[in-house]
């Protein structure tokens, strides 16, 4: 009797261990890929690392961590990702932000040295990120991330403080194991997830895109500030922006715009490169959402869009590092008329994509 007992209860133990083990296997989770649907006329080409494909649960956990005060040095003051890309903004500070400071963002523990930049279309850039291009090559939006994270005066946080933090929360233990197969938390994770996020904000719904796809018309004013903004003879801004043909506003490529005649910023282009001629270069940021993502140029010195057409019309400085793809330079600028600068405008408001900024 006693040896059947315990045949049984080897048994009971054997089919035990076997449920336990299968139970662990079930615990293992592979993420549901994800396949960013490319907009008509938008670039083919994506930027997504090998090392970092988009997953349903991955997009999912880095918007969370995007808008969570967790992942900064002090989380009782609310200061996350979102506080200086806000949504309504075009992802972008924001004139009316209250971490607005002198044109630039006011992290944790002081001032950015440029302005934000807005995070739109970024998977179609493949020319490098920040305004200097400073992260380029094989450093990738998962850089920025984690730079951000750490410098002082972005979010300021340690990275042993952040992952601390998050693993001990078991709803991201759960959301980190159907991201990345189990529930171990990383600063390379955390950087992942978020950049797989950042990848998604796509801006393709603007006015102007529905007139491109046959969806809507532009008023008379609208087109004559498209010919304006897409010709030599008028504004001259396509160089830098595109126009049609460049579906994102911008080339993603860094150009001196003549906004001073001695520049002597130690983070431009030029700290970068090496090469003189990009002292004063800047990338050309996208105007998509043009009319919500005050401030406007490097520094932020700029708070509206009524005074960037003013400076591009009648401010331009010259120096011996302008851009040869500043025409208007030998004039001062465009010269436009009163008239001509309030369709330019016009034409600037149809690239506000309403569906992205409150969606």
């Amino acid at each position: 009797m006693r040896r059947l007992t315990a045949v049984v209860c080897a048994g009971a133990l054997l089919c035990l261990s076997a449920w336990m083990f299968t139970s662990c296997e079930k615990e293992k989770y592979s993420p549901t890929p994800y396949e960013i649907t490319i907009p008509r006329y938008f670039p083919t080409a994506l930027n997504i690392p090998a090392d970092n494909p988009l997953t349903e649960e991955g997009i999912e956990l880095g918007e969370k961590l995007f808008h969570d005060p967790i992942i900064s040095g002090e989380p009782s003051e609310g200061l996350c990702c979102a506080s200086c890309h806000v949504k309504s903004a075009g992802y972008d500070l924001g004139g009316d932000n209250p971490r607005l400071e002198n044109g630039r963002p006011r992290g944790a523990a002081g001032v950015t040295h440029h302005n934000a930049l807005p995070l739109c279309n970024l998977v179609f850039n493949r020319q490098g990120y920040l305004w200097n291009g400073s992260v380029a090559g094989e450093k990738n939006i998962e850089d920025i991330v984690r730079t951000a994270i750490t410098l002082p005066e972005e979010l300021n946080a340690s990275e042993d403080q952040v992952v601390a933090a998050i693993s001990a929360d078991a709803g991201y233990r759960e959301m980190f194991r159907k991201a990345f197969g189990d529930e171990e938390v990383t600063m390379d994770r955390i950087s992942k997830a978020i950049a797989q996020y950042v990848r998604t904000l796509i801006s393709a719904e603007s006015k102007f895109d529905h007139y491109l796809r046959g969806e809507a018309t532009l008023t008379d004013a609208e087109l004559r500030g498209y010919i304006l903004f897409t010709t030599e003879e008028g504004a001259d801004c396509f160089h830098c922006h595109g126009s049609a043909g460049t579906p994102l506003f911008t080339t993603n490529l860094f150009y001196n715009n003549a906004l001073t005649a001695h520049p002597e910023d130690p983070m431009d282009r030029f700290s970068v490169t090496g090469d003189e001629m990009d002292h004063g270069c800047y990338r050309a940021p996208t105007l998509r959402n043009i009319a919500v993502t005050a401030p406007y140029m490097h520094d932020g010195r700029f708070n509206t869009l009524d005074e960037v057409l003013d400076f591009y019309n009648s401010g331009l400085q010259s120096s011996p590092y302008a851009s040869p793809l500043m025409h208007k330079l030998p004039d001062g600028g465009a010269c436009l008329t009163p008239s001509q600068i309030a369709d330019l405008k016009a034409f600037l408001n149809t690239l506000t994509d309403e569906k992205f900024i409150q969606e």
